[in-house]
């Protein structure tokens, strides 16, 4: 038996002739705001608040940021803004003694140095002792 598999799933039908249901909602509702605003509004504040109103529609149906839609934006600010943050501080061994304990760490292990020929250094970086049996 043969299946089909679906492809391109990751785009969205062009519902509303180059305009996706999203896009259309979003211009559709942005437009409707803005005649809104023009007929209960005087001229001069109506044309001051239909530029974010538009400029917002515009974005939220077209633009994107990092490949990913502008509405998604718009909710992780809300999110960050709303949500609660909780700060810890922990007193570390560097606020004490000056060092952090990697440092300290890091000062007793003994790194061996490499002398002698580039053979012999070879030979150590394989682990390959005189006789040719490896460590």
């Amino acid at each position: 038996m043969r299946f089909q598999v679906p492809q391109f799933i990751e785009i969205e039908d062009k519902v509303f002739g180059p305009f996706t249901f999203k896009q259309f909602v979003y211009i559709a509702g942005g437009t409707g705001i803005c005649f809104l605003l023009l007929y209960t509004l005087p001229r001069f504040l109506a044309i001051i608040a239909v530029i974010p109103v538009a400029a917002l529609s515009l974005a939220l149906a077209f633009y994107r940021i990092n490949n990913k839609p502008f509405v998604q934006m718009v909710e992780a600010f809300f999110r960050y803004i709303i949500g609660t943050r909780l700060y810890l501080w922990h007193r570390t061994d560097k606020q004490v003694t000056g060092k952090a304990p990697l440092a300290r760490q890091y000062e007793q292990i003994k790194i061996p140095t490499l002398e002698g020929s580039k053979l012999k250094d070879i030979q150590w970086s394989l682990g390959v002792k005189k006789d040719g049996v490896s460590e």
